[in-house]
């Protein structure tokens, strides 16, 4: 069977804690569905502080090894967000909009 990865995109910036709860609530979500989940926040070591552009390099790549992305709550307003979706969306990966 062929492994399915799914990308969780949604905002970060300006939000208390990076979002991460709404982040690592998705990641179990889907983990107990049986995908394989890349969580951008489990991507960086928090010790390290990256420009926003240096953070997306990370994110696309990652993004770029998945059959799937979900999106969370607020997305469209995410300027990062907006450019997961559009890149999977122009690569014919599914996208998930609860």
């Amino acid at each position: 069977m062929k492994v399915r990865t799914i990308y969780i995109s949604g905002p970060i910036s300006g939000l208390p804690d990076g979002n991460r709860p709404a982040f690592a609530e998705m990641a179990v979500t889907w983990r107990s569905k049986g995908w394989e989940v890349v969580n951008p926040h489990e991507l960086f070591n928090a010790e390290v502080e990256e420009s926003w552009e240096g953070y997306m390099r990370k994110d696309l790549a990652a993004l770029l090894t998945c059959t799937h992305i979900v999106m969370l709550p607020g997305w469209e307003h995410s300027r990062g967000a907006r450019l997961e979706k559009y890149v999977a969306e122009h690569l014919g990966m599914s996208v998930e909009v609860p």
